[in-house]
């Protein structure tokens, strides 16, 4: 049984740019999917590297992904500079959405960003129309990073994985160099001011880099990260909103890539039960993209199905409105971008399917 709907969102080689990368999805007030992405200009290479530009851009469906908007850039940051590493959350109260991101100058990446200065920026915009436009970016640098910090070259949202957890609070994965290590950011009011958590205790020493966040059903928040080495992503648990965490322990097998995790469904808002959607690629190295269904929080996932045989890579999720989950994914080596709707019927199929 095949995954029941898929468009190719972004395709290399158009549009005027090289390449895109990075997916991250979201969805608004209005029900409509928000398809954010890196499009780099002159080649596939990060932020910071040689030659390259990148174009913060996004596409918008208002029919569950089947068919999606012309391509709208939110930032051009200037030639040979970067707009990158997005992630985005809804406030479910206001229907506002806030868009936190990268810009980096040019030849300043993660690992050539100069600790204490403003070679990498972390900058925030919301919109309160569902996406069609977006305020004016907002600097929150010195809240994301210790400036003080004589090795802390950057931090990094996500990318995707943000979320609002049943107290309003706004909850953004991070992660920084150097060393790698990971942490949230959060808002206690709207978003109009933004507080830094602790580190997740060792997730230096891992080498914990690229995140996303869950809400549990007991309004505890865990953070997902990529390793820096070795068979499994690594998992840690806060109490506190993401001030503090837990020490971690270990996640789910995959090489080391960005991986997705999201609330699929919950008993306390009327599900039959809980259920958390994890993706990522099954294997042999980046090809073979799974989604594994937990029922039991996060504390095992029995339930995997296969979206894809092709090489994959980067993923990023959201719940639909028709309460499907949409996976935003890198397919192809890098070439597409693409979409795909997962119903139920293919998450947890029936004895036989």
């Amino acid at each position: 049984m095949s995954a029941n709907i898929q468009s190719d969102v972004y395709c290399s080689g158009r549009d005027g740019y090289s390449a895109f990368r990075i997916p991250v999805i979201e969805t608004a007030a209005d029900g409509s999917l928000l398809a954010f992405a890196e499009a780099r200009k002159h080649n596939f290479g990060d932020p910071g590297t040689e030659n390259n530009h990148i174009d913060l851009v996004l596409k918008r469906s208002g029919d569950g992904g089947r068919t999606w908007s012309q391509m709208t850039v939110i930032e051009n940051p200037g030639e040979r500079w970067s707009a990158a590493n997005p992630a985005v959350v809804l406030d479910c109260q206001s229907g506002r959405l806030w868009l936190h991101y990268l810009r980096c100058r040019p030849g300043r990446g993660s690992e050539r960003a100069r600790p204490g200065t403003d070679d990498i920026r972390n900058l925030v915009r919301h919109s309160d129309d569902n996406g069609a436009s977006w305020s004016e970016p907002g600097d929150i640098t010195a809240v994301c990073r210790d400036m003080a910090d004589g090795k802390w070259r950057c931090t990094v949202a996500g990318p995707g994985g943000a979320i609002q957890d049943r107290k309003g609070r706004l909850v953004v994965p991070c992660w920084k160099t150097e060393p790698f290590g990971v942490f949230a950011i959060f808002s206690e009011d709207r978003g109009r001011t933004w507080e830094r958590g602790d580190l997740v205790p060792g997730s230096e020493a891992l080498g914990g880099n690229e995140d996303q966040l869950v809400e549990l059903a007991d309004g505890r928040i865990m953070i997902d990260f990529r390793q820096g080495a070795g068979p499994h992503r690594w998992t840690a648990i806060s109490g506190d909103g993401g001030r503090t965490w837990s020490k971690p322990a270990p996640g789910q097998t995959v090489t080391p890539v960005c991986c997705a995790i999201e609330r699929w469904t919950l008993e306390s808002a009327g599900a039959d039960r809980n259920r958390i959607v994890w993706t990522g690629p099954k294997g042999p190295d980046r090809a073979n993209l799974a989604a594994r269904v937990s029922r039991d929080e996060a504390g095992s996932f029995t339930s995997e199905r296969l979206i894809s045989n092709e090489p994959a890579a980067y993923s990023d999720m959201a719940l639909l409105k028709d309460g499907s989950v949409g996976v935003l994914w890198e397919r192809g080596n890098y070439q597409y971008i693409t979409f795909t709707r997962l119903d139920r019927d293919f998450l947890e199929p029936r004895s036989g399917q």
